[in-house]
């Protein structure tokens, strides 16, 4: 077991945030996580924290505690029927080599989730969604760890109380479990889903004359690299907001005042805006200041040009929030975990 002092984070997150961890240490196995929970340093005053592909966190400064980090490994069938193979992903596996492996195998239900930064282990906890398809359509079960009773637990479809971009581990079980595996349900015979955003377009483009999983990864792939930023070139951590969802009266009034705004009629009266149309619209798109900005091809997107603190992205997403709800008197919330 190898605990290291004073290590810099800067490659152990996609917004290359360069802070430091007072202690550091990675697991691939159960038996190594459960070794260094007890083993922790005694001297820090913060429970570990875990990262994975550190694509979904903004460090705001140094970490004064242990960082764990997910390299739990292997993709494996685990059972199949007629319509669905079963397979089990270590958390600790890049999100998107697990998409190639089933677009690979022709396994379908997360060709429209190419190119989604980060690992197995945050699909479940965020509910990750691109292009018309979440996580909760496809997932059958994980497996957790909990930090406290040093056990694991299962947890089904109903047990994650999956909603947008949300979990039971991002409310009720915060920084109670770690995930140690998922396996999703893809389906033999695909349902091809290319009605959201430019799939269709793209796929006009590409000349594709029939339908399959590859081209449908492929076509996401290059609408994804056409307007969002790789993180090796510059940082970013993807979408930093979520769509917010307002009542339907209230988007008729807003209708009202700006006619051009986006919306999307949702169960219960309700109406999801698209935030990066909030964020162009008060003026933010291809905004700089020094090495921070908001990228010139998606406000949704916050970027580090090179040395940029995670204090100054926080802070430019403070002055975003503040000037969507003046303008529209529609509140923000960060996607991205501030830490």
């Amino acid at each position: 077991m190898n605990i290291s002092e004073d290590i810099s984070l800067k490659k152990y997150n996609t917004f290359g945030i360069n802070v430091t961890a007072k202690y550091f240490s990675a697991f691939s196995t159960v038996e190594e996580l459960d070794g260094l929970f007890g083993h922790s340093p005694s001297t820090t005053h913060h429970s570990p924290l875990i990262i994975g592909g550190g694509s979904n966190i903004l460090f705001t400064k140094n970490f004064d505690g242990l960082v764990l980090k997910n390299e739990i490994k292997g993709i494996e069938k685990v059972k199949e029927d007629h319509q669905y193979e079963y397979i089990k992903a270590g958390a600790g596996e890049a999100w998107h080599y697990l998409v190639m492996y089933c677009v690979e195998n022709n396994l379908g239900g997360i060709e429209n989730l190419s190119l989604i930064p980060g690992n197995v282990g945050a699909s479940p906890m965020q509910n990750i969604g691109a292009y018309g398809v979440e996580i909760k359509d496809v997932f059958h079960s994980l497996e957790a760890y909990h930090k406290k009773e040093k056990r694991i637990v299962t947890f089904n479809l109903n047990d994650c109380e999956f909603g947008y971009r949300e979990s039971v581990f991002k409310r009720r079980f915060k920084d109670e479990f770690v995930i140690l595996n998922v396996t999703y349900r893809l389906t033999k015979i695909p349902m091809f889903n290319i009605s959201y955003g430019a799939i269709e377009k793209e796929l006009e483009a590409m000349n594709v004359k029939e339908l399959s999983i590859r081209s449908i990864s492929q076509a996401v792939i290059n609408i994804r690299s056409s307007k969002l930023p790789d993180p090796a070139i510059i940082g970013n951590a993807g979408s930093f907001f979520k769509n917010p969802t307002i009542s339907n009266s209230q988007f008729q009034m807003l209708h009202s005042k700006f006619p051009t705004i986006i919306g999307y009629t949702q169960p219960g009266e309700k109406v999801k805006l698209a935030a990066g149309w909030l964020i162009e619209q008060c003026g933010w798109k291809g905004f700089r200041s020094g090495d921070t900005g908001c990228y010139d091809k998606q406000a949704l997107v916050l970027v580090n040009y090179g040395n940029a603190t995670g204090k100054q992205v926080f802070d430019l997403s403070e002055d975003i929030l503040q000037s969507v709800k003046e303008k529209f008197d529609v509140e923000l919330e960060r996607e991205v975990n501030i830490v």
